[in-house]
């Protein structure tokens, strides 16, 4: 068995008052996650800025923007008056009978902001319904090139890419998954391990013998004793070579001629609690994808948009040796910061290779929503990234990010059941263990992190979003903290001690 931790954040007592059990009854339920069910939600008065106003109970530090939405924070003017000059002079038009300025400068800029790399856009209102655009694009692709056997797609385990049948079919969580086992599609979706470093230490692979054609998966090796431990660099690239593998190993059972798409997270989300890809990998999948002629879709629907610090996350990407080697997708879903939570806005970006043959065959998507396209929509998600770059949040991303990251890690350094601490930009996920040695999770019905997160809501003040999996099977418990991009130091720290303080409170009542 773990240990626990016996004692409590006096500074983050200092910051609030304990509540009374009346108190919290009467001014908060269960809050935020988007599985719990709505009875007992305490009712919303207003927000403004970077808190909640409860009809009861004091307000709350939002530290996680809802589902890492509210990237402006909330009540800004300029965004609210740019959705209601749009409204006033029409709310709605068919994308099928019209074009509008507001898609048409949305879309322009969207395409600038990729350096002209994605060359088409649709736009929706789910990151779910994006993801459905681009499996759907998939297919139609090759079906025009003359490929139809390619029907199969290849993800990742514990990934989440959203909520619709074939959106939940690609997705790789246990536990969203499970209750729609029967409906989804196995035959056509394949999962392939995550990439979790925290999980899969980058010591435990030998570096592959040049012969290996990397077209099985090596299992994990110790290092004999009598030799030396591998360097940083020789296992991260171990650790890579395997994971290549994997892929490869995927593609060669499937029949490489088969795959339409890889679908990946560059920094994955509510599945794993803000993992980052390691340096290179993204680079090596798309490496992988183009040899055998599949397509690479990128889910940025939670960590696009500005999340890590740059506007599209594969343009943060580096190599091994730190150098930036920006990794174009051939489809990229965006989604929550792309309206700031203004309009419920989404997108599917559509690269050089697959506009391009669009464009030279007169192709047409055969997909369409009532509200593809949405004026309003447009108008909300061009004001709050224009926003974003006249005030340079991204730059604010980088540097907040970072102090937020570090006074995580110092605060929660030495808490026996903190197990990892991970992230980038304003994107950071605390997971909880057993044990730190071991790494063992906590059992699932015993609900940490949801303990913390009302533990958090109700005694602290601050909202975070929490989840269960990422020690994967539905196991693991971690909690997410995506402040606003125009979050300031001063909120940032006050952010970490009272999230710190909730977690050694449920940690002491254990």
């Amino acid at each position: 068995m773990g240990q626990f931790l016996s004692t409590s954040s006096k500074s983050t007592s200092r910051i609030l008052p304990r509540k009374t059990e009346h108190d919290i009854t009467e001014s908060c339920s269960d809050l935020g996650h988007p599985q719990t069910p709505l009875d007992g939600l305490p009712v919303l008065k207003k927000a403004k800025g970077h808190y909640w106003y409860p009809v009861k109970g004091p307000k709350i530090l939002d530290a996680c923007g809802g589902a890492g939405v509210a990237c402006l924070g909330h009540g800004c003017r300029d965004i609210i008056k740019a959705v209601t000059a749009q409204m006033e002079s029409y709310t709605y038009a068919s994308y099928a009978h019209f074009q509008t300025t507001p898609v048409q400068e949305l879309s322009d800029w969207l395409i600038k902001s990729t350096g002209g790399q994605m060359q088409k856009v649709y736009v929706m209102c789910s990151g779910s319904e994006a993801i459905e655009a681009a499996l759907k694009l998939s297919v139609e692709y090759f079906r025009w090139k003359g490929e139809p056997e390619r029907v199969n797609f290849i993800a990742r385990h514990d990934s989440y890419h959203g909520t619709t049948l074939g959106s939940l079919s690609v997705s790789g969580h246990h536990t969203r998954r499970a209750p729609f086992h029967p409906l989804l599609s196995p035959s056509h979706f394949h999962h392939i391990p995550a990439c979790n470093p925290y999980r899969e230490e980058e010591g435990q692979y030998q570096p592959q013998h040049p012969s290996n054609n990397n077209t099985t998966t090596p299992s994990p090796t110790t290092t004999p004793s009598s030799s030396s431990p591998p360097s940083a660099a020789s296992a991260a690239a171990a650790y890579l070579s395997h994971k290549t593998a994997q892929l490869e190993a995927a593609f060669a059972r499937l029949g490489p001629h088969t795959v339409a798409a890889v679908v990946l997270e560059p920094v994955v989300g509510a599945a794993l609690g803000c993992m980052p890809a390691p340096a290179g990998y993204l680079a090596a999948m798309k490496a992988v994808c183009a040899r055998h002629g599949a397509l690479l879709v990128l889910d940025e629907v939670m960590c696009g948009m500005g999340r890590v610090g740059s506007t599209h996350a594969w343009q943060g990407e580096t190599n091994e040796v730190g150098e930036g080697v920006g990794v174009v997708p051939d489809l990229q879903a965006v989604a929550k910061g792309f309206a700031g939570g203004y309009a419920p806005a989404s997108a599917l970006l559509v690269g050089a290779r697959v506009a391009g043959l669009m464009e030279r065959e007169g192709r047409v998507f055969t997909h369409g929503h009532t509200y593809q396209n949405h004026p309003v929509v447009a108008a909300a998600a061009l004001a709050v990234q224009r926003a974003v770059e006249r005030e340079g949040l991204l730059e604010n991303v980088r540097v907040q990010g970072a102090l937020l990251g570090r006074l995580l890690r110092e605060r929660l350094r030495m808490h026996p059941n903190v197990g990892d601490v991970r992230g980038r930009g304003l994107f950071w996920g605390v997971e909880f263990v057993k044990d730190r040695g071991t790494k063992e999770p906590f059992e699932p019905g015993l609900g940490v992190a949801e303990k913390v997160h009302k533990t958090a809501v109700r005694e602290f003040r601050v909202l975070v979003y929490h989840g269960q999996g990422c020690a994967g099977g539905g196991r693991g418990d971690h909690i997410m903290i995506m402040p606003a991009y125009n979050i300031s130091a001063k909120l940032v720290a006050e952010i970490v001690e009272r999230v710190a303080g909730a977690i050694e409170e449920v940690f002491r009542r254990l």
